[in-house]
């Protein structure tokens, strides 16, 4: 007699499903992550932003790296201001004591310098980001005079003076005289007289007066007002207000 017991067949409702028949879950679930961005979207994607700051900076706000120490100390070489191009295009011109961006072409620089027009476009758009100095016809100085003013260097105590007030100038270079060089003139309508806050480091009217414009910077040359500084970190901040001339009359005597 057969005692061993033949193996049963199983029951085909109990036996583990095969992979044909079930198969891993994540396999029957849709895949729902993001495609990843091709080259092509971020180069689309990168030019929309390019584009955008390019258009913010020309007409809004343009970032300006500070090349030179002639705006010390209240800019230093380094810095990237911000150049608020609105503060002149609702009919408002510059005031005394503003610091302004300029393209100084007739009258700081006469003849631009030539340079190759691929390489000039290049560090045209870089300069305008404010990732290159600026192009060499571009400054940023300190308006002492405006139209109409007389201002003459110096006072017995040494100071300018603008239209027969001194000018107490707070914002000079420790150790600055206010200018060594004398000069007595009156600053024609439509045009600026303009320093830099570093006078013994600056070339700026004083320079130009033998010059054809005299130094004098025309008003519709004027970029913009530094209203900010944006970098470095430890130096953010807008610039102070200056009372430098606020004691001073406007040509005719009333005050200006």
């Amino acid at each position: 007699m057969d005692t061993e017991a033949k193996p049963s067949e199983r029951d085909r409702s109990s036996a583990p499903a095969t992979a044909s028949e079930e198969g891993p879950r994540s396999s029957r679930i849709p895949d729902r992550q993001a495609p990843p961005m091709t080259w092509r979207r971020t180069a689309a994607l990168g030019a929309v932003c390019a584009a955008f700051v390019l258009l913010l900076s020309n007409y809004v706000v343009q970032p300006f790296l500070i090349p030179s120490g002639s705006m010390e100390p209240t800019l230093r070489v380094g810095d990237r201001v911000l150049v608020n191009k609105l503060a002149y295009r609702s009919g408002s011109e510059p005031q005394r004591g503003d610091v302004v961006v300029f393209d100084g072409t007739g009258s700081f620089v006469q003849e631009p310098p030539q340079e190759n027009p691929v390489a000039g476009l290049m560090r045209s758009v870089a300069a305008s980001l404010g990732l290159a100095e600026p192009v060499d016809t571009d400054y940023v100085k300190r308006v002492v005079g405006v139209g109409g003013d007389r201002v003459v260097c110096c006072d017995k105590r040494g100071r300018i003076e603008v239209n027969g007030r001194p000018v107490v100038e707070g914002y000079l270079y420790p150790g600055d005289a206010p200018s060594t060089a004398r000069f007595d003139i009156v600053v024609p309508d439509g045009t600026l007289w303009v320093m830099g806050d570093h006078r013994s480091n600056s070339r700026d009217s004083r320079d130009h007066l033998g010059e054809p414009g005299g130094g004098m910077v025309p008003v519709d040359m004027v970029i913009g007002r530094v209203d900010w500084i944006g970098w470095p970190p430890s130096r953010v901040g807008s610039l102070p207000d200056s009372a430098a001339s606020s004691a001073v009359r406007a040509p005719g005597g009333g005050h200006g």
